[in-house]
Parts: C-alpha cells; structure tokens; sequence
C-alpha cells in the first residue's frame, strides 16, 4: 500500500512537471515534388544587383541573395515566395513554374551618406544573420549576437528588425511572454503586416486569446497579400477553436482555404482541410471531419513525406477519438513503415509524434482498449524497446504502466509485477531526469531574463539617447530659426531679383516682338507699293495682257507673304519659292535689262534652316532697281545657296550693276535725302533677331568688281538652329 501511494504520488509530480528545454529536430525534410528555383533581385534603372536580400518561402525555407544579386532556394508549385530588404517594399511572387526569377525594384540614391550607412549596416546584418543562425541552435548565443546587433543599428528600420529577431527567437523557445514584449517593441519603431501576424500567434501561445483576436479583426482583408490573409484566417480559427467557438472557427477555417485554393498555397491547404476536419469533429459531425481529414493526408503526399505522415497521425488520432480502433491499428502500422524511411535521411527528436516508440505504444494502447491483450504486448514491448534506444523515458512510463496494465486485465500478475517494478524504477528515472530539465530550465531562464534585461537597458539608453538630441534641437531651435530667417530674407530677395530680372527680360521680348511686327508691317506696305507700280507702268502702256498675267504672279506672291508675314523665321524652303516668284516678277518686267539664276547647293538640307521671312528681296529689289535697270549692256543677277560650314550656310545675291556709288550720284536731291525704307527695316530685324537668337543671322554688303560697273554683293549668313 505504501508503494502504491509513493508510485501515485510520483505519477502526479510527473504529470505535472513540463518540459521547458526540448530537444530540436535537426531534420531535414524529404522533398519529393520540390525544385530549386534561381532567381535575381537586381535596381529597375541601373540593373545594379542588390545582395543581402531576404528570401523566405511560406515561412519555411530561408536563403539571401549573395553579392551578384543571385540566389537558389527550393520550392514547390504553389509556393509563395517573399523577398524582403530594407530599402525596398517586400515583393511577395507565388510560384506557377519552374522559369527562373528576375525582381527588378526602384534604384536607391547612392550619395555619400548612404554609402557611409550601408557600410554600418553590413555589420548590423551580418551579426542578425549570425543571431538567425543561431535561433534553433542556441537560444543564448542568438540573444547574444541581437545584443551586439543593437548598438549598431543605423535606422528605426534596423532597429525594428532586430527586436523582431529576438522575438521570433523566443517564439522558437516557447518563451511566448518574452516574444509578445519584443514584437511589440519591433512595431513601436516600424508598423508592419508580417510583425502584426506574429504578435497576435505569440498572443493566442501564450492564452492572451482577446487580444490575439482583436489583432487579426483589425486587418484589412484589402490590403493583405494572399499569404498574409491565409495565416490571418488560419489565426483567426486557431483562436476561436480553442475558445470552443466552434462555428467561427469554421467560417475562418473555410475562408482561409478559399484563398489558399485559389492561390495554390499548398502546405495552407492541407493544414486547413486537417484544422477545418478537427473543428468538424468538435462539433459532432464525424463523416464531413473524416473526408476532410482524409484529404488533407491526401494532400500532405504531395508535399513530401513527413508532411504526409504528419498527417496520417492526425487521421489516426481522429479515428482513435471515435473509436475506429481497428482503421486506427492499420494507419499507425503505415506510419511506422513511413517513419522508417523518413529515418534514414533524418533524425527524429524525442518531443516528435514521428516516433516508432509513440506509435507502437498508440497501437498497442488500441488493442488494450479492444481487449485483444495478446496482440497489444508485442506492440508495447516494441515500444518499450524503441524508448529504451532513444533515452525517452516519458513513453517508456507511459507504455510500462500500459503493458502493467495488459497484464492485469489479462490475469497475468506475475508479469503484471515484473512490469510495474520496471514502471517505478522508470518513474524514478524519469523524476531524477525532470528535476534536472528543471534546474536546467531555471539556469536558463536566468540566463534569458539577464540578456533580455540587457537589451532592454539599450533600447531605453537609446530612448535617452534620443531624448537628449531632442533636447540639444530644441536648444538650437531658436538659432536655427534666426538662421533660416536670415536665409528665408536672402533668398526673397534673390527671388524679388530674380522676378524684376525676368519682368525686364519679357518686356524688352515683348517690345521686340512689337517691335518686329511693326517693322514687317512697314515691310508689306512698302513692297506692295513697289509692286503696284510695276503694274500701273503696264497699264500705262496699254499692254493689258502682261499687266493681267503679272497681277496673277503677283496674286500667288501677295498670298505667301500674308501668310509668312506673322512669323519671325520661316523654312528656308519657302523664302526660296518667295525669291523665285518675286524675281521672276522684275525680270517679266525687265526682260531687256538682265538675266538671273538661282543656284541651292543639293548637299543643303533646306528643311533644317530657318530665316526671317522678306529677308532677302529687299536686296534682289535694290540689286534690279538701283543697279541693273541703269546698265547699258544685259546684266546678269546671281542668287546661290552655299554651305560654309558645318550648320552655317551663305545666301548670295550678286549683280553687275552699276554699283552703290554710281546709283547714289543717279539719285535726285530729294532721293538722296530719303534712305531706303526696305534696307533700313531689315536691318532693324536682323538686329533685334539677333538680340533674341543669338546672333542667328548675319549681313555684309560690299562691291561685286573692282572695274567698270562694279555691282554689288550681298552675303547672308544663316546658322542654324
């Protein structure tokens, strides 16, 4: 009786005690339908690659770009992958082949201050990925390097990574407390989607189910990405399941897999269907939870095959809860065969349900509850033995008192001794093994509590820190604002200089506009009055005919000059036709008097020239007025277009007149007094052209020979635009 109460007393402290410490799995998954996929993550403008980018796939696989902007990391069709930097907007791609990735994102600035900050933040980064390295690993040695990472932080951005860090690390852990104060001090420096998400499952792990769901009901199903509305819903029904709200937990479980479905989120999928078939069994209705269940072992075959075994222990636990022991007893006889090849490129922690001790003690513990004792044996001996090798004192306990049990019921006491002795003696083992996880436990969370406290300390001394530089601004604020009054009344002043500069500026522009319109309104008068006396002298001779045929010249002249006259260049194209038309009126007139050819060099491109419109008849008019029409002999008058040099060209008007000199002795006094008004105006044009354009246009007279009738010579430079 003695004994009886020493083994009760010892199974309450067992039953009691949890395991704080776990061992970690080490494994690395069987991927039967997963492919590697190349990618580049490279600037939209420069085609720079960027390195140090993040690359996560659903939350599972993890690799970074390497200098070259480049990177591999395995996926499946389905797989939604997030790159992540802290320069640029997270990209989130899901995968539909398997063609290679290229992510093009905005180009940074790169002056020096930027330069000088990288080159921090590549020691930052550095001792974060040592701190992510090290998360399943060593939890002490992660906290450590994220301590290091703190100090040299360069950004709130890095800031906010680093404690998200360290709150994933105690997620890891399963120090959920710990976790919930670190993200929240990650989201007081950057608010973020994914940061949210993890604060609210840190909540609901450590029971703060209210606040966990006043998160998840916050977002905007808008303005999440398919990955991120899949785990909202999935937390949203994680938390109403265990709230025994069962009826939401549905709803969100449902809505969740529409997307996941939509999307091709695979692993979501299955998790789902098994999470959706577990809530349908709550609520009583076993077919619809069994097919659900069924599918999503269907499902989980797809991805690989612990993933697939995963759940099958599940269905099996489904089937147990209804009592289908025998479909239970051939599931978990599959699931150790699985087991056994998962095992061969894995290893499989204690603290897994993917063991064979688990699983034998699960079907003997089937037949136990069938009474089919003989059967039950052999499977919890197998257990026994299976826990022996791996040291897991817990199901051995547990298949002991099992086995002690079969052998009761069966009749077999002395079996039933053997066995129970064998119990408390593992009882003994496994009270000594807790006791010391318990000391290990306590040395580790001082351990933690130190660093935390440690980290703590500076993000408050970098609070201070803040402060003081808010205070040192606010000292200055004063002398910064007489500064920048000082600047603010320069700088109006340049303005008011400027404003006055460019007023003065458009209104000489506009004084020479008028300027020029006046003058090309003197221009048309003056060449009209010209031209009507050369009809009035046809007329006068009577000879109708001709006077007809030049008023129909001069008609097609009229019209090209009206509708070039508002303009202050024109194509040199059409002040060539302009000078054809208008030459071939004079000599029509002065057929007796001279010759004229027009020569335009072919290597010209005429359309790339402009020039003032009526630029160059007042000169041919002055070259047949003043100098042909007073030669005794035929004159010849010579217009050509040459090139000069590269954009320049030469316009040409050349006679063999009598000349300046000799037309000017010809002139009567009160000729003499009146200058002409064609030259004159043109050359007010040419001058107020080239206060607007530069020197655009330029004009040399001089005399054409040096014996006899001498003529005269016009040059008109042209450069082009």
């Amino acid at each position: 009786m003695k004994n009886l109460r020493l083994v009760i007393t010892l199974l309450i402290i067992v039953t009691s005690l949890q395991s704080v410490m776990a061992q970690h799995q080490l494994e690395s998954k069987s991927a039967d339908n997963t492919f590697t996929v190349k990618g580049l993550v490279r600037e939209v403008d420069s085609y720079n690659p960027i390195s140090d980018v993040n690359i996560q796939v659903n939350g599972g696989s993890y690799t970074s770009t390497s200098l070259s902007g480049e990177f591999r990391i395995n996926v499946k069709i389905g797989d939604e992958i997030m790159i992540s930097h802290k320069d640029f907007e997270t990209i989130y791609y899901t995968v539909k082949t398997n063609d290679n990735i290229t992510v093009e994102v905005q180009s940074l600035i790169e002056d020096a201050y930027v330069k000088k900050v990288k080159t921090k933040s590549n020691t930052f980064k550095s001792t974060i990925d040592s701190a992510v390295f090290y998360k399943k690993i060593s939890a002490e040695k992660s906290i450590q390097f994220i301590a290091e990472s703190i100090p040299k932080s360069t950004s709130i951005m890095q800031n906010a990574e680093a404690f998200e860090v360290l709150a994933d690390v105690y997620m890891y852990w399963k120090q959920y407390d710990l976790a919930v104060t670190n993200y929240r001090i990650s989201l007081n420096n950057i608010n973020s989607v994914d940061v949210n998400l993890k604060l609210a499952k840190a909540y609901f792990n450590n029971k703060n189910h209210q606040e966990s769901l006043a998160i998840y009901n916050s977002f905007n199903p808008n303005n999440l990405s398919n990955w991120q509305n899949v785990i909202r819903y999935e937390g949203l029904g994680d938390v109403y399941a265990k709230i025994n709200q069962t009826a939401k937990a549905s709803k969100a479980y449902t809505e969740g897999l529409k997307v996941a479905t939509t999307n091709q989120i695979l692993p979501k999928i299955t998790d789902l269907n098994s999470k959706l078939g577990e809530v349908y069994n709550a609520e009583g209705n076993k077919a619809k939870a069994e097919v659900l269940l069924e599918n999503s072992v269907v499902l989980a075959s797809k991805e690989n095959k612990t993933r697939e075994v995963e759940q099958k222990i599940k269905f099996a636990d489904f089937q147990n809860v209804n009592q289908s022991y025998d479909q239970e007893i051939r599931t978990r006889k599959e699931i150790i065969k699985d087991i056994d090849a998962i095992e061969k490129d894995s290893i499989i922690s204690n603290e897994s349900n993917l063991t064979k001790q688990k699983q034998n003690y699960k079907i003997g513990n089937a037949y136990f509850l069938q009474k089919d004792y003989k059967e039950a044996i052999p499977y919890l001996e197998k257990s026994i033995e299976e826990a022996d090798k791996k040291e897991d004192l817990t199901v051995k306990k547990d298949a002991t008192k099992k086995l002690t049990d079969v052998y009761v019921e069966s009749g077999n006491f002395s079996e039933a001794k053997k066995t129970f002795d064998q119990y408390v003696k593992t009882v003994d083992q496994l009270y000594i093994k807790k006791e010391q996880e318990i000391s290990q436990a306590a040395r580790f969370n001082k351990s933690i509590a130190e660093k935390q406290n440690r980290i703590t300390t500076l993000e408050t001394d970098r609070k201070l820190t803040l402060s003081q530089v808010e205070l040192s601004q606010e000292k200055n604020k004063r002398q910064l604002l007489i500064i920048y009054s000082l600047i603010g009344g320069v700088f109006l002043l340049i303005l008011t200089a400027y404003l006055m500069f460019k007023y003065i500026k458009q209104q000489k522009l506009a004084n020479n506009l008028l300027a020029l319109k006046s003058l090309r309104s003197q221009m048309n008068p003056h060449f009209i009055f010209n031209a009507l006396n050369s009809v009035n002298s046809f007329i006068a001779t009577n000879d109708e005919r001709t006077a007809n045929k030049y008023l129909s010249d001069f008609s097609k002249l009229m019209r090209a000059v009206l509708e070039n006259s508002e303009e202050d260049f024109i194509p040199l194209q059409k002040e060539i036709e302009l000078i054809e038309l208008y030459t071939k009126l004079e000599h029509f007139r002065f057929k007796d008097k001279f010759e004229y050819k027009i020569e335009v060099d072919k290597t010209i491109d005429i359309e790339a020239y402009q020039i003032p419109p009526m630029l160059l008849q007042p000169y041919i008019e002055n070259a047949v007025w003043h100098g042909l029409r007073y030669k005794n002999e035929m004159g010849l008058l010579e217009i050509s277009i040459t090139k000069k040099q590269i954009g320049v060209i030469a316009i040409t008007i050349a006679d063999n007149g009598i000349g300046r000199k000799k037309s000017k002795s010809l002139k009567t006094e009160n000729q003499q007094k009146h200058n002409s008004k064609g030259l004159g105006n043109i050359k007010k044009r040419v001058s107020i052209l080239n206060q607007m354009y530069k020197d655009k246009v330029d004009v040399i007279i001089d005399d054409n020979e040096t014996d006899g009738d001498v003529g005269t010579k016009v040059v008109v430079t042209i450069k082009k635009d």
